[in-house]
């Protein structure tokens, strides 16, 4: 296979030089130029034709979210921004994501060059893949609407969710569509710190139920979806006969803090047959063993189909691994959960 090209659109010449050291030292990638600012950038696509940008979000002459809607609309490609570790970087961030970013990788806000280096394999590993992904298919099929019905009733039922990369517009598809009153949902989001929260404020503007970054030993509700804080292991628990989450800094699972791996096993030792294990879009493998431990425990489990998938990683893993009931799409998501909320769910899911 022939190495990504990528065009690097960055207003800082020390970022510029930083970034095309550590993806030239992937071979598997080739730098075909840099960019000072959107004008530059804009003149450079068209000659390079690069496979991927990577994009600054704070840049002079034209921001780097403006400059990325007018990319998607006039030329679509795979864009990785480049933000801050910051929550107003998060907010930004959310809204290039939003605009049909891909990915992104947060800089830190002091000793940058050796905080960067520490970050070589996630920025090359994310670049290649977003060579892979199809952009524009997302964009193809927009939310639902908010589900007006409501259950009015008491499932008894929790659903786990984990996803990754392209979770962002992934979870919101799927909470908009499902009710306000539905079962508690306890969501592993692969996203450092700040932007969690950041995440989950957004959620909570545009989605039916309350959203929220998850407390450590908070008691989990009907009508109310919990994130992990970008930091923790979220895992549910029991405390005194009641559901809860419980957050921990043990060490990182299948590369991850949080990890849909912990989230999901935590969810087999406690409540198994009480479960709806959902794994979204997201590369690597993160969730895939979790997730059989679920299904082998008596939960429903179900993943995002390829077609659908902004990228098919983590929910082709688990559904290699036998770890799936069924697959659907996106937009058919929230009402296989609705579903695996009757009391006949389950033999309706294996059929």
């Amino acid at each position: 296979m022939s190495a990504t090209r990528v065009l690097i659109v960055d207003d800082s010449a020390l970022m510029r030089q930083l970034l095309s050291t550590l993806l030239s030292a992937d071979p598997a990638i080739e730098v075909v130029g840099t960019a000072p600012d959107p004008m530059v950038a804009r003149e450079k696509i068209k000659e390079l034709n690069p496979d991927v940008l990577t994009l600054d979000i704070e840049m002079p002459h034209m921001d780097g979210v403006t400059f990325l809607r007018k990319i998607m609309a006039l030329r679509p490609m795979p864009v990785v921004m480049i933000s801050t570790l910051t929550q107003a970087g998060a907010e930004i961030t959310l809204e290039a994501l939003d605009a049909g970013a891909v990915d992104f990788v947060a800089k830190p806000t002091s000793d940058i060059s050796a905080a960067m280096n520490s970050l070589a394999g996630e920025l090359q590993a994310k670049v290649k893949a977003a060579a892979r992904m199809r952009v524009g298919v997302r964009r193809a099929a927009p939310p639902p609407a908010p589900r007006r019905t409501m259950l009015n009733r008491s499932t008894g039922k929790i659903i786990v969710i984990g996803a990754s990369t392209g979770g962002v517009e992934a979870l919101k598809v799927v909470l908009m569509g499902l009710p306000s009153d539905c079962p508690p949902i306890v969501i592993t989001q692969h996203m450092p710190p700040r932007f969690t929260t950041a995440f989950a404020q957004r959620l909570n503007r545009e989605c039916p139920m309350e959203v929220s970054e998850a407390v450590h030993e908070e008691f989990i509700e009907p009508g109310h979806a919990y994130i992990a804080p970008g930091s923790h292991h979220l895992e549910l628990t029991r405390i005194g006969g009641r559901f809860a989450c419980s957050l921990n800094l043990s060490p990182p699972v299948s590369g991850h803090r949080p990890s849909v791996d912990v989230l999901f096993r935590s969810a087999a030792r406690i409540a198994p047959q009480a479960c709806i294990g959902v794994i979204l879009t997201g590369m690597g493998k993160d969730g895939a063993e979790g997730m059989l431990e679920l299904r082998q425990a008596g939960a429903i489990t179900l993943g995002q189909d390829e077609e659908s998938a902004l990228i098919y990683g983590m929910p082709r893993v688990a559904f290699e691994r036998g770890a799936v009931m069924k697959q659907h799409s996106l937009t058919q998501m929230a009402d296989a959960i609705i579903r695996a909320c009757e009391p006949e769910s389950r033999m309706a899911a294996k059929a």
